[in-house]
């Protein structure tokens, strides 16, 4: 199964694919796309109205599957509303998480979090890390979380973690990321390719992001603007950059030109990979996007691990002190983008 899944992720990122699996992926894609628009047109001619809550809502998501770099920029547009004096929460689905996403789950209320990965999920887990101050919450249906989030605790802003294709909820401003690199990928529908919608979907736009996660970022400033001209939409960039590796339990930085194995389960794994040049990686491990890791999953390595902070999360409960975590740098004109 994991081989057929990287077959079919390569023929996303392969420009012209051909063969029997594509062929078939096709087959399935033109069937997911009736689904896809129909939804879309729905919405479009207010057949189907999206629900209000009394808050400013802000979707932060990508027309593509994979890790395209959501989470640190949902991260800092909270950290800016809330330097700004905006009581601020973080809606996200949960996916990957035990607790009961049919229920609106509080993960942290800016001062405590009270779910670790395992139980609310690692993205979750990791935005309540990196925004102190701001509320978390889990669940399925965006709005119940939403409007339990305004009742109860008078929050502002809502901001939608992977939001873009969630139309149930009215949004004032939806933001979409894309990847420097990968972009739209073969620019099929699923499962053919990573696009979860057609072209109709550009319309709803309001801001593009491109990421950049490179040390290099001429791509992406060529892209962007290449991007902003035949879209007609306002495009900025978000830089991403390796900062430093930190050991999760202690916080100590590790030395650079250290032998390591890379170890990670995201939706775009060399490129963490490429982030670790200052590194000696004798070996690299990848598992799919959200996997729960358990402790066979680790028994047998020896020496150093660095994995990303999405990951951290869930090893934190491991009895290693041999594990640290990839800190990025994240660059972005927030007030810029939210104007």
């Amino acid at each position: 199964m994991k081989n057929l899944k990287t077959k079919i992720t390569k023929l996303h990122y392969t420009r012209n694919p051909e063969g029997i699996l594509f062929d078939i992926l096709k087959f399935f894609s033109f069937f997911y796309g009736i689904g896809s628009r129909m939804k879309n047109f729905l919405y479009d001619k207010k057949i189907i109205k999206p629900k209000r809550v009394d808050a400013y809502v802000i979707s932060v998501g990508n027309m593509t599957t994979g890790g395209v770099g959501k989470t640190p920029v949902v991260c800092e547009i909270a950290k800016y509303l809330i330097s700004i004096g905006k009581k601020v929460a973080i809606v996200s689905r949960g996916y990957g998480g035990r607790l009961n996403n049919k229920n609106v789950n509080l993960v942290s209320d800016g001062a405590t979090i009270y779910f670790d990965a395992f139980l609310a999920g690692d993205e979750p887990r990791m935005i309540a890390e990196n925004t102190p101050g701001c509320y978390v919450f889990t669940c399925r249906n965006r709005y119940l979380a939403a409007k339990y989030a305004v009742d109860k605790f008078g929050i502002e802003v809502i901001i939608l973690d992977d939001g873009f294709q969630h139309r149930k909820l009215h949004r004032d401003l939806d933001i979409v990321l894309m990847d420097s690199v990968k972009g739209f990928g073969n620019e099929n529908l699923l499962p053919a390719g990573p696009l979860r919608e057609g072209a109709e979907a550009l319309e709803r736009i309001d801001k593009l992001v491109v990421v950049s996660k490179s040390v290099q970022h001429e791509v992406a400033q060529k892209v962007a603007r290449i991007m902003q001209k035949r879209l007609k939409i306002p495009t900025s960039i978000c830089y991403n950059e390796p900062d430093y590796v930190y050991n999760i339990k202690t916080g100590q930085r590790l030395m650079e030109g250290l032998a390591v194995t890379a170890m990670c389960a995201i939706g775009q794994p060399q490129q963490f990979y490429d982030f670790l040049s200052e590194y000696q990686v004798v070996k690299t491990i990848t598992f799919d996007d959200h996997h729960q890791y358990a402790p066979i999953d680790i028994v047998d390595i020896s020496g150093s691990i660095i994995t990303t902070e999405k990951d951290a999360v869930k090893l934190a409960r491991f009895d290693r002190d041999n594990i640290y975590a990839l800190k990025l740098k994240t660059t972005i004109d927030v007030e810029n983008l939210l104007t």
